[in-house]
Order: C-alpha cells, then sequence, then structure tokens
C-alpha cells in the first residue's frame, strides 16, 4: 500500500444498499411484483431484522400497472431499511372488470405474509401507497381488510389488512367523476370494461368500488394520508373532499394536502410531496 493515498471506511452490513428483485409471480393467475429490499451481508436474508413493507400500486386507469415507474422514489426507501413491493394487477382492458383489480392486490398481501421470512418482511407493519387508479386501489385495500368478499383460496390463511394508506389523486367517488367526464372518448366501452356489459348494473358497480361509499360509522379503519393537486383536470381534487370528510364524519384518522396547481402526475411530484410522504411513512412503520 502507497502511504499517501487515503482510506475510507466500508459497509459491513452494507448501509444505505438495495436491490431490485423483478418478476415475482404472486398469483397462479399469473401477476407478479417487484420487490425493492435493502441488501443482505452475504445474501443470508435470516439473518436480518425484518423490515416494514410499502406496498405500491401505480396508477394505471385499472390497466397494467408500470412497475418500473416510480422506482427511483421507492428505491430511497430500500436504501433507507425499508422493503417496497410494486404490484401489477389484472387489466380491466383485458377483459378483467372489477373488482379483479382489488381481489389481486389483496392476494399481493397475503404471498408476501406467507413469505415473509423468505424476504425478511415485517408484514404487521404495511404501508399501502397508490396513486390515481392504484390510490382507488389502497384506498378500498384499507376499507375492506380480510373482507371475504374479495378473498380467493390463495394464501388464505394470511390477512390481507394493511395498516395505512397513502393516496394520490385518487377516484373515490366513481359515479361523480364519470358524470363528470361524461364526454370522454368511447366512455361506454370504457365503462363496459370496467363494470361489465350491462349499462344498468353501472351505477350500482360505481358506487361498490367508490371508497366514498365503503366507509362505514364507527369501523376501525388504519390512518389515511390524501393528497391532490388543484389543477387536476383528469380526476379533480373534489375526489379527494368528498373521501375526507366522510371519514372525517365517520371518525377516522385521515389527513390531507393538497398541492397547488398541479395536474394529475407530472408536476405533482414536488420535493414537499416527497418529504410529506416520506414523513407519514416513517411515523407508520418505525
Amino acid at each position: 500500500m502507497i502511504q499517501h493515498i487515503p482510506q475510507l471506511p466500508m459497509n459491513p452490513t452494507l448501509e444505505g444498499q438495495a436491490e431490485l428483485i423483478e418478476h415475482i409471480v404472486y398469483s397462479e393467475n399469473g401477476q407478479d411484483l417487484s420487490l425493492l429490499l435493502p441488501w443482505a451481508p452475504h445474501d443470508d436474508r435470516s439473518a436480518q431484522t425484518p423490515h416494514p413493507l410499502i406496498l405500491f400500486v401505480q396508477g394505471s386507469a385499472w390497466t397494467t400497472p408500470n412497475l418500473g415507474y416510480e422506482i427511483p422514489m421507492l428505491s430511497r426507501y430500500a436504501e433507507e431499511g425499508y422493503a417496497v413491493a410494486t404490484i401489477r394487477h389484472r387489466s380491466a382492458r383485458d377483459g378483467y372488470p372489477f373488482p379483479a383489480f382489488l381481489i389481486d392486490a389483496k392476494c399481493a398481501i397475503r404471498f408476501l405474509r406467507a413469505n415473509a421470512a423468505r424476504y425478511a418482511l415485517d408484514t404487521e407493519k404495511i404501508v399501502a401507497f397508490g396513486t390515481s387508479s392504484g390510490g382507488n386501489t389502497v384506498c378500498l385495500l384499507g376499507l375492506t381488510g380480510d373482507d371475504p368478499e374479495f378473498r380467493t383460496p390463495e394464501y388464505d390463511a394470511f390477512s390481507d389488512a394493511v395498516q395505512s394508506v397513502i393516496s394520490c389523486f385518487a377516484p373515490t367517488d366513481l359515479p361523480a367523476l364519470f358524470d363528470y367526464l361524461r364526454d370522454m372518448p368511447e366512455r361506454n366501452a370504457v365503462l363496459s370494461g370496467y363494470f361489465g356489459p350491462d349499462p344498468a348494473r353501472w351505477q350500482e358497480q360505481m358506487i361498490r368500488y367508490s371508497p366514498v361509499y365503503r366507509v362505514e360509522n364507527g369501523k376501525p379503519v388504519p390512518p389515511f394520508l390524501l393528497l391532490h393537486g388543484t389543477g387536476d383536470t383528469l380526476v379533480p381534487c373534489t375526489q379527494l373532499d368528498r373521501l375526507y370528510e366522510r371519514l372525517r364524519e365517520a371518525g377516522a384518522e385521515v389527513n390531507a394536502c393538497y398541492v397547488a396547481g398541479a395536474e394529475h402526475e407530472g408536476n405533482f411530484w414536488t420535493p414537499e410531496v416527497r418529504a410529506l410522504i416520506h414523513k407519514e411513512i416513517v411515523a407508520r412503520l418505525r
């Protein structure tokens, strides 16, 4: 060794390092998820303290989520010692109407609990975080924990409940949203894909999968954080208002924040928004 060349300390615990494990099939219907995990020394996860889990659902208009869309933001959580699962679900565009997306999300949670030891997951601490249609999904996850209506036989011994919900620019009142979008192109084809071929049942189905109408007075639910851009012309911020007011009316713990002038995705993602979400995740999972 040359004496005048400085030395830096090594990192024996691999602190701040993370890896991405892709294409983990969680359901017999072929749906998969990706896991962002803190590195394990010598790849031995059995020696690790289990990591609290963030379950992320990317918005996709209830079609096929892009699992890589928020990887840059989510990878920071893995670097801080959290596990992050990003999940794919069946697409309404491919002949899987509501509630296929919700059934799949719940199956993914049960799969992760069933495989907690394999991936060193603390599945008693799960934050469900979603955007747009993914925000609708995580709100429904929070409001329908272990509801037999949405269970399948896969991993049936495990819970699909979550401990906290973070929802960004989510559709929460579908009848109001699709009334607002009444001039959208191919509206009937879209609604048929979502809610089935019988228009007489569309209103009933919209209500059934609207978080606003799933809130029950006195029923325990996890804490919610709701965020929405005031410039969102696709899903207007009145959707946040409706769920926020209904949760408060029911006695639930809920906080909310508007993002001034922000649109749907894009300029919504300010450093302040990311900092608020980070603060909420740390508070719920520490």
